[in-house]
């Protein structure tokens, strides 16, 4: 853009009531534009009430119009003010008088000329090879500073532009090369680059589509599934409420069918106490009559007596109440399966996942997903103790007689978890002695008996990683896998149950990968624990914020 273009695009560009160039313009109705704070302060005046009207056409507007910036205009400006910064900033060296504004500047001369002073470049064979580039008002950086020579070598190895007496006093020795080589060296080199960004582009382009498609996808699962749910969970609610409805009716028929069968009765025995209180009276007659004859002859028809059955007795009946209905048993029953089906649905939910979310790597990642544990007292080994709040197991050399369980170890020095894990999980155990051992199993593994069933690692349903006579080892279904010495007896555990991933590691001023397990998990896991003989396992607390940052600190 020419000096005199830029100056008019400029004036175009002037608040008609400051009569400086627009700052935050805004455009009225009318598409005159004005200074924010021009038109606010003119339409604000106490005079200045509706109708509103334009300051430079008198337009009209019965409501006060609503402001806002124009920002085509406002980059505009912007622009305008660069080009008029760097427009003004470059002049002529030569002119003496008038400067006029530089259109070249000379990489040999160090100067820069207006079109005028520029001729001598163009028409004198001493000038011919000069390196002409646009006016610049930087091109005294291209001067040495320590020699105020031209900077006109590259040094290679410190990286530099440096000029001839650099390269003799203080790079001797070093690669160098013109700028021009290096220029073009640099271009290739950032033709490569530019490449791979436009590929590495396209692929993230590629992915947000992907993303987008993917989460289109997975919202539109979710609303199937909750649909899904609501449709499921209404009909069972209405399956309730008819089997409710059931039940009452035979309550209800049950104990129409026996009030009648009672009332029945009731009428029968009503029929045999009137007849056995009439018999009764004529016994009682007869026996204080003293017409013997008459007593002899009706004696006989009295002492006839009818056979009645006996009649029951409904103190000691059995199935007198409706009480005794097991009524509760079946809602413990329905509480039970609904609880199973929905730890089943939660652990599938937690399972679906729109992005893969890579291994943590460092103390303050794997401590995100850090997961407090428990030992089930009800699998532990008669010889194992724990403590009081259940984090620590210790062998001990008596037995210590614990009460008969079927999930209990009777064979084998192993506690369980309580906790089955199902998601992301992290956690920390310390162990000591001769023989120990960290672990994770399904809860079917085997409890009675050493059979390879019941011992961790020697089936596959169960993972360890133990310590015996100074040697670390990991076995799984009887394949075991030699570990380097480890210094540390702190192991941290990492599952992630959905990807299949399990890893140990060895905690200490570092963290260490000992072992990497990929598989395909297909029920929860329960940690496990192996204490030999004089040995224990501690489980590490949740540490506070305080404490996790103090070994963060320490880790990182």
């Amino acid at each position: 853009m020419s000096e005199s273009a830029a100056s008019l695009c400029v004036d175009q560009f002037c608040c008609p009531v400051c009569l400086d160039r627009l700052k935050e313009p805004v455009t009225i109705p009318c598409g005159h534009s004005y200074c924010m704070s021009c038109i606010t302060d003119c339409w604000g005046q106490k005079e200045q009430g509706p109708p509103y009207r334009c300051p430079q056409c008198r337009e009209s507007f019965s409501q006060r119009p609503l402001l806002k910036k124009n920002t085509l205009i406002a980059e505009m400006m912007e622009t305008l003010q660069k080009t008029s910064l760097q427009t003004a900033a470059v002049e002529c060296d030569v002119c003496t008088t008038e400067k006029n504004r530089a259109v070249k500047s000379c990489l040999q001369c160090l100067a820069s000329f207006c079109q005028t002073h520029l001729q001598p470049h163009y028409e004198s064979p001493a000038f011919m090879k000069h390196k002409l580039v646009q006016a610049s008002r930087h091109i005294q950086e291209n001067i040495c500073l320590s020699h105020g020579k031209l900077l006109g070598i590259y040094c290679q190895d410190d990286h530099q532009c440096i000029c001839y007496l650099c390269m003799i006093d203080n790079h001797i020795g070093h690669r160098v090369v013109s700028l021009e080589s290096e220029r073009t060296n640099q271009k290739k080199e950032l033709k490569e680059i530019n490449v791979a960004c436009q590929k590495l582009i396209q692929e993230r382009e590629r992915g947000q589509r992907e993303l987008s498609e993917a989460v289109k996808s997975f919202k539109s699962s979710a609303l199937e599934t909750m649909e899904d749910i609501e449709k499921v969970f209404t009909e069972l609610i209405c399956s309730l409420e008819k089997k409710r409805s059931e039940i009452k009716e035979q309550i209800r028929a049950q104990e129409k069918t026996e009030i009648d069968r009672a009332e029945e009765l009731h009428k029968h025995l009503d029929q045999e106490l009137t007849e056995l209180r009439k018999r009764q009276a004529e016994i009682e007659k007869l026996l204080i009559t003293e017409d013997q004859i008459q007593c002899l002859k009706s004696c006989q028809s009295v002492c006839d007596f009818p056979t009645f059955e006996d009649v029951p007795s409904f103190t000691q009946h059995t199935h007198l109440s409706f009480k005794d209905i097991s009524i509760s048993t079946f809602r413990e029953v329905l509480e039970d399966v609904c609880q199973q089906q929905t730890a089943n649905i939660y652990r599938e939910v937690s399972n679906v996942h729109l992005i893969k979310t890579p291994e943590p790597k460092t103390p303050s990642t794997l401590w995100q997903y850090f997961c407090q544990l428990q030992l089930d007292p009800n699998t532990a080994n008669n010889e194992l103790q724990m403590s009081e709040d259940y984090r620590k197991v210790s062998h001990t050399y008596k037995d210590l007689q614990y009460p008969d369980h079927p999930e209990r170890f009777d064979g084998c020095n192993y506690v369980l978890c309580r906790e089955g894990l199902y998601s992301r999980c992290y956690w920390e155990v310390e162990g000591s002695g001769n023989e120990w051992a960290v672990a994770v199993c399904y809860k079917g593994i085997g409890r009675k008996g050493r059979c390879d069933d019941c011992r961790l690692g020697f089936n596959d349903i169960s993972w360890r990683l133990g310590y015996c006579m100074l040697n670390f080892g990991f076995m799984h279904d009887k394949a075991e896998v030699r570990i380097p010495a480890v210094c540390s007896s702190r192991i941290g555990v990492y599952l992630d149950h959905r990807a299949g991933t399990l890893s140990f590691y060895s905690v200490s001023d570092t963290m260490t990968l000992l072992h990497r397990v990929q598989t395909t998990f297909t029920e929860p896991l329960y940690p496990a624990f192996l204490a030999g003989e004089g040995s224990s396992v501690r489980i590490i607390k949740k540490q506070s914020r305080g404490e996790f940052r103090q070994t963060r600190n320490k880790y990182n």
